[in-house]
C-alpha cells in the first residue's frame, strides 16, 4: 500500500525542527520503503503492508518521539484518499499571488458538517467544498482578510487539521502515482 504522512506542526515558525533526510532515515527504520519527503513541512510518501492508518499514525509518532523527542501529530491518507482529493479538486484552483487554495485534512475524530456549520464559510466570499476527512477551501486573495478560514487557527478543532495548500497536494498525489507506475 502507498501512503502519506502529513506531520502537523514541524518546522514552523523555527519549532519542531526535524531534518528531512532524519526523518526519512526514521521512516526506514520502520521497515517502510520508497520513503520520499517533499518540503519541510511534513509531508512524507511511503509503502507499507497493508496495515491500519491509525497503526501507522501511532508507530510513526513513538518513532518521532523517540528519535527527536517531539511529540508531533500525525495523519495518515492512503493513495484512495488522496485521489478522491484530486478527482474533487477543482482544476482551476491554485495557490499562488491571485487565489489562495487549501485543502485541510482531518483527523477521523472532526465532524466535517458540524466543524463548517461553527466557522460559517461566507458563500460571497469562500468556496468550500466537502468530502470525507477533507475540506477543500478557496479564497481570493484580495479577500482573505474577509474569510471566514482565518477564524479556523482560533478555533479548538484547529489541533485536529494539518493544511496543504492545493500545489502541495496535488504533488503529493504526483508522487505516490510515481509509486504505483
Amino acid at each position: 500500500m502507498i501512503y502519506v504522512a502529513l506531520l502537523r506542526g514541524i518546522n514552523v515558525g523555527g519549532n519542531n525542527k526535524i531534518k528531512m533526510a532524519e526523518l526519512k532515515i526514521g521512516f526506514e527504520s520502520l521497515g517502510f520503503q520508497n520513503v520520499t519527503t517533499y518540503l519541510h513541512s511534513g509531508n512524507i510518501v511511503f509503502q507499507a503492508a497493508d496495515e491500519t492508518k491509525k497503526g501507522l499514525a501511532l508507530k510513526i509518532e513513538a518513532m518521532i518521539q523517540a528519535t527527536f523527542d517531539l511529540m508531533i501529530p500525525v495523519l495518515i491518507r492512503d493513495s484512495d484518499d488522496i485521489e478522491a482529493v484530486i478527482v474533487a479538486l477543482p482544476s482551476d484552483w491554485k495557490n499562488d499571488p491571485t487565489m489562495k487554495s487549501d485543502v485541510l485534512f482531518l483527523w477521523e475524530e472532526v465532524e466535517e458538517t458540524t466543524l463548517l456549520e461553527q466557522l460559517k464559510p461566507n458563500p460571497t466570499i469562500d468556496t468550500v467544498y466537502l468530502i470525507p476527512g477533507t475540506i477543500l477551501w478557496m479564497v481570493a486573495r484580495e479577500n482573505v482578510n474577509k474569510s471566514r478560514l482565518k477564524q479556523l487557527v482560533s478555533h479548538s478543532i484547529y489541533k485536529k487539521t494539518t493544511v496543504r495548500n492545493v500545489n502541495t497536494t496535488r504533488k503529493i498525489a504526483d508522487l505516490m502515482k510515481n509509486l504505483v507506475e
